[in-house]
């Protein structure tokens, strides 16, 4: 990793600057005598945010047994770190999609991200409960650095960016370093450290795609969001997909879960996924579409477990 490199992007146009609702929110937070009443007042003024808390604080990934109806319960029940973290990644989210990126397509782009995102969470919720949220939201943010790359450099970035495409490589971090001498993973995890979502979320995603994560609980989310990253991929393909046993097998391996685990999850995935697309505001593939590609996925995988 170039250090200057990376520096000169965070100082780019092409990082989103930080929402004054979101910069107030973080700077209550950091008083240790905060209120809640103080961090509800600050995002009751924008009704959008509330909104969109509230549905992901309902979503069923989030595993809460009551219904949330108000930010001061949503306080209550999931903790102001984990508000912040949603409310950090709901505007990223929404930063980030305004974007126009030459080259990438950012539709086929939040399919993944918010596939991976159900995904990962979902194989946390079996391998590491206790960091669910952050496989979410890590999954969900892990390639932010793609689109960003691509507007800061985008003349050395572009034959990498054209393979995050239905049916493109899986670019490895060596041939990103060789273009512009930082990984998307660098990039990623620098813009989420400079909106401060935890430290856990911005390391693993910087250890994503790490051929050797190391040891510890951030090392684990990482492999649970390549694992997640692998097989949103294959539902995010248009068209038959070869190899589907072996990338699932693989993926599996590095999440540390059995392969029946992802065959019993894939049923629940495309409305997982619709939810999450409805909460952050997102058009997502046609249903029967996802439908079809996971009865596929669900059939080789099945056929392929002894009996």
């Amino acid at each position: 990793m170039n250090a200057k490199v990376l520096d000169a992007i965070k100082k780019s146009a092409a990082v989103p600057s930080m929402p004054q609702v979101v910069a107030r929110f973080l700077e209550i937070m950091q008083d240790p005598d905060f209120s809640y009443a103080d961090l509800v007042k600050v995002l009751s003024v924008d009704a959008g945010t509330v909104s969109e808390v509230l549905r992901l604080a309902n979503s069923a990934l989030f595993g809460i047994r009551n219904k949330v109806v108000s930010l001061r319960q949503a306080m209550t029940l999931l903790g102001p770190k984990r508000i912040r973290s949603l409310v950090l990644g709901r505007y990223l989210v929404d930063t980030i999609s305004q974007k126009s990126v030459t080259g990438l397509d950012m539709s086929y782009f939040w399919r993944r991200s918010l596939a991976a995102s159900v995904v990962a969470s979902r194989l946390a919720e079996r391998q590491m409960l206790r960091h669910r949220d952050e496989a979410f939201l890590g999954a969900l943010l892990a390639d932010i650095g793609i689109p960003i790359l691509a507007e800061a450099l985008p003349e050395r970035y572009e034959p990498i960016v054209r393979e995050y495409a239905p049916h493109g490589r899986i670019v490895p971090p060596q041939e990103e370093l060789r273009a512009v001498d930082v990984t998307h993973g660098d990039v990623s995890s620098m813009v989420l450290a400079h909106w401060g979502l935890p430290e856990m979320i911005c390391t693993s995603v910087n250890l994503q795609h790490s051929p050797a994560p190391g040891e510890g609980d951030a090392a684990e989310v990482a492999c649970l969001l390549n694992a997640g990253d692998r097989i949103a991929k294959l539902l995010c393909e248009f068209s038959g997909v070869e190899d589907v046993v072996s990338i699932c097998t693989h993926a599996m391996e590095l999440a540390g879960v059995e392969l029946t685990t992802l065959i019993e999850l894939l049923p629940t995935i495309e409305g997982d996924i619709e939810e999450l697309a409805s909460a952050l505001r997102m058009d997502v593939i046609p249903g029967s579409v996802y439908e079809l590609l996971v009865k596929t996925l669900h059939s080789q995988l099945a056929a392929a477990e002894p009996s």
